[in-house]
Order: C-alpha cells, then structure tokens, then sequence
C-alpha cells in the first residue's frame, strides 16, 4: 500500500471533550471531524476501540472485535428515547480534563443497563430489526463475547481461567445452561455493543462526508483475559488449567535491564495454518468495517516474537521464536485484497521484519523523538534526510512524552544534536512546532501528528508512560475552548505548504 501524501492527526476518543466523564462518539467527535477539515488534514488517527478492563488500556481488551461501551454517546441515547431527561438530573462531579475509569464504570454502565431495560421493556421497539441485524451479521463473535463478558460478571470479574472447569474449558453442557441462566445479560451485552457499531457507523460516515479517514489501531497479541483467548483456546499455547505455557514480552535493552514482560498468550501459528487463518481473516475483516487504514502494533511479532516461560517475574529468560506472519498475510490477502495497513516497525528491527513489511509493501514508522540520540547521530534512520517516502511521520507516538515536555526532559546530547541538525536554538515553547514543521517537511507520504503537539502540551498531556498503571495514562482529555480554529488555520498553512 503506497499512501498519497499527506497528513493527520492522532487522538483517541476518550480524549474528546464533553459533558459526562469520557469522550463519546457524538457531537464532540463530530465536532473534532469538522476541526480536521478545517486543518486540511486527511486522516484521524485512534488507538484500539476494545473494551477495556485492568489498568484501562486500549491496548489491553476483552475482545479484538467489540467496542467500547464508554465511548456511546449518551445524549444520542436520550434522543432516541433509550434514556429520559430524568435520568440525567443528578449526575456525578466529572472532571472536565481527565477520565475517572472507575466512575465510568459504575456511572455509566448503570446508565447503559437502563437504556436496555427501556428497550427490553418495549419502550424503544423500533430498534429491533436492526439489533436483529446486528446479531446476525456479528454472530461469529458477538456470542462467544456475549457470553465471556455475562461469565465474567457472574463470577465477580475473575478472570476466565478461575472459573469453574466446565465453563472455563467450554463444555457444551455447561455452556448450554449459562445461556439458559444468563440470558438477559448475555442480550444486554449485545446490544450495548450494537449501539456503539450503531454510533461509529455515523461517525464514520459523517467523516468521510468531511473527506476524513481514520486510521484504526489492532494491537498484534490479544489479552489473556479475552473473549478471543477463552473461546480459541487452541490457537494459543494453555495447559490444560487455562494456564499459558509461554507468554509475550520484549528482550531486555538499553531502556530495560530486565525486558518488559507483557503476559499476553502467544499464538500457535502451526494450529492457526492448518485452517487458514481464519481468525486473522475475521479480525482484518471487522478492523476494516471500522477504518479505513490499520496499524499494526508490535509489527515485528509476526517475523518473530519474545517467548517467555510461564510463569516469570522478568522477560530475560525468553527466546526469539519465528511466527508465520508472511503465511498468514498471504491467506488474508488473498481473501481480502490489498491490506491498508502501516507497520509499526519500532525497537530491534531485523532483516526478517523488514523483508515481511517491503514484501507486502507495509509503510513503517518513524518517530523524530528517537531522532538526536548518540554521539554519530547523523546515521540515524528517524532524521528527514534519512527517511522513505512509503513511511509514516510522528513527532511522538502515544508512548511517547509529549513533545514539548521531550524537549523540556531531553539530555544535553539530544538538544545539541538538534541544534546542530536545524541550526536553530528552540525554546520550550517553540520546539513542538518546529518539530511538527520537521514532520510535515519530511519526505515521508503521510505525516501524523498528535493533538497534543499541535497544542503545545506539555508532560501534563502525556497519554501513557509504558512499563507503569496509573491515573496518569489514558486519561487526559482536552477542552473544547481549546480546539481553536486559528489554530486549524495555522495547520492548514503548513498543510498546504509542504504539499500535504
């Protein structure tokens, strides 16, 4: 996939502004949509859209397939007569620039749960041959997650691998009685979900209307507690208790003594070869009902991926282990056409990663952050000069420090190494900009910068701090007086000037 060039945007819902805790998928979305325009930018950059559960990482979702039920847009729900203005009279103390994860889960799944019921009750019938639609269209994993999240409430959240034998190890007995006994929580489920794929169809098209795209985002690994790791048992490597015999994870480097030890199960690709790769043809078949481009995460697991004995408390005894990321490409392709999907080709980048990217023609990635480091810096890939016109652009990534606040935390070595490259001597409060002209300047085809750059945000703003949980990572929000459209003018000017 060569993409034209161009440039965009990265911003993850939960960061709109709007009146009730969270981003939603409504009038502020929209409103972010008609900002774009007005920037003369191409493309919407999100993270994952999952479900999320511990520590409330997109990256870290019950399901590769389901939305996230945070994201609906309440307001919509009360024009449709799923929601009464009674219903909003008392409301708690949201704080207008961060997200409380554990306000919205009480709060707001209250709220969903009475929009059902008003449903269920008869009083919103209407929706009903859709929802049906719904069921049926999705039914391939719409049931397993019905069932998993339904499983999961009745057994107070434990993860599906403390569960009882019979339900954990999917006996079709037990199976059959769980449906039986759970049966308007599993529909609950399900329609929560059809009114979020309800909602980001809109939104998807009232982009498109403004002549945006949105670039989607699939981490490569699925959770251990998942939908998916529970019903494709077999495809991951489990013992017989739902235990991983092997888990994910990183090699230790310079950032990392130790490695990073992720625990996400790791996928038996002689298993998934054997039919097909379906589940890999499922899931691009559902990332790209809902975007337009998909970024890989961890790109590189398909060459190989760190293999870590389980259990452990570090990644240092694991070992590279060759996955089947080209087989599996080939079969999707060929029952999918030509993928739009960007690489993220980051870290310990071999010639086996870079041969699968370049064979299917994947753009890679480069952040100019990673640009300035070390003494002979003039070699590094991440500098303008250095870059591909089939790569994608990013100041910084949503791992990243904002740009303004890199810059404030940079080393000696980095600021001088700058200095020399653009002969200039930024301040703090210039440096953002200026990195973003570097950005859009460069050579790459598509160039995507995140809002909080185009703000200027300090570390105040940074989205997530990898290796730590916390209040501190995917929470922070932006006001709506801030997305200013002078701001949006200036941005179309560069736009424009560079040819994007």
């Amino acid at each position: 996939m060569t993409i034209p060039r161009s440039s965009g945007i990265l911003l993850h819902p939960t960061s709109l502004p709007g009146p009730f805790g969270i981003g939603e998928l409504g009038a502020s979305a929209r409103a972010f949509v008609d900002w774009l325009a007005l920037a003369g930018q191409t493309y919407w950059q999100v993270m994952p859209l999952g479900p999320t559960g511990y520590g409330d990482s997109p990256y870290q979702a019950f399901s590769a397939f389901a939305g996230n039920p945070y994201l609906i847009d309440l307001n919509a729900l009360r024009e449709h007569g799923l929601l009464s203005d009674t219903e909003f009279n008392v409301l708690p103390e949201f704080n207008p620039g961060k997200v409380d994860f554990g306000q919205q889960y009480v709060w707001r799944n209250q709220m969903l749960e009475r929009a059902y019921a008003r449903y269920a009750f008869g009083d919103a019938q209407h929706l009903k041959p859709d929802f049906d639609a719904f069921k049926a269209e999705e039914a391939d994993w719409l049931d397993d997650y019905a069932l998993f999240m339904a499983l999961k409430n009745a057994h107070g959240g434990l993860p599906w691998n403390a569960w009882e034998a019979g339900t954990r190890d999917r006996d079709p007995k037990a199976l059959a009685s769980a449906r039986t006994r759970l049966k308007e929580d599993i529909e609950r489920v399900k329609f929560i979900q059809f009114l979020f794929f309800r909602q980001w169809t809109v939104l998807r098209r009232y982009a498109a209307e403004k002549g945006i795209q949105i670039i989607g985002d699939i981490p490569i690994f699925v959770a251990m507690d998942s939908s998916d790791a529970w019903a494709n048992r077999d495809q991951f490597y489990f013992d017989d208790q739902g235990q991983p015999t092997v888990v994910a994870g990183v090699p230790p480097d310079y950032f990392s003594e130790t490695g990073q030890l992720w625990g996400n199960p790791l996928y038996n690709w002689d298993v998934m070869d054997k039919d097909g790769y379906q589940w890999w043809i499922k899931r691009f078949q559902g990332s790209l009902k809902l975007f337009d481009v998909i970024r890989i995460d961890h790109f590189r697991g398909f060459a190989a991926s760190w293999e870590i004995p389980f259990p452990a408390e570090t990644a240092i005894h694991g070992q590279w282990v060759p996955a089947k990321g080209h087989e599996m490409f080939e079969a999707v392709r060929k029952a999918l056409g030509t993928l739009p999907i960007i690489a993220e080709d980051l870290g310990v980048i071999t010639p086996d990663v870079e041969k699968l990217r370049d064979d299917f023609e994947f753009p890679g990635m480069a952040v100019l952050q990673f640009a300035f480091g070390g003494g002979d810096f003039s070699v590094n890939d991440f500098l303008p000069h250095n870059l591909r016109e089939n790569q994608v652009v990013y100041t910084g990534t949503h791992d990243n420090d904002t740009t303004r606040g890199w810059w404030r935390n940079a080393d000696e070595l980095e600021r001088h190494n700058f200095r020399v490259y653009t002969s200039s001597d930024p301040t703090e409060e210039t440096f953002a900009w200026q990195l973003t002209r570097m950005a859009f300047e460069s050579r790459a085809n598509l160039a995507v910068v995140p809002l909080q750059d185009v703000m200027n945000l300090g570390t105040e703003a940074r989205m997530n701090l990898p290796g730590t949980t916390g209040d501190h990572n995917w929470t922070w929000r932006y006001l709506a007086a801030d997305l200013r459209p002078d701001l949006a003018q200036k941005v179309r000017g560069l736009t424009e000037a560079t040819g994007r």
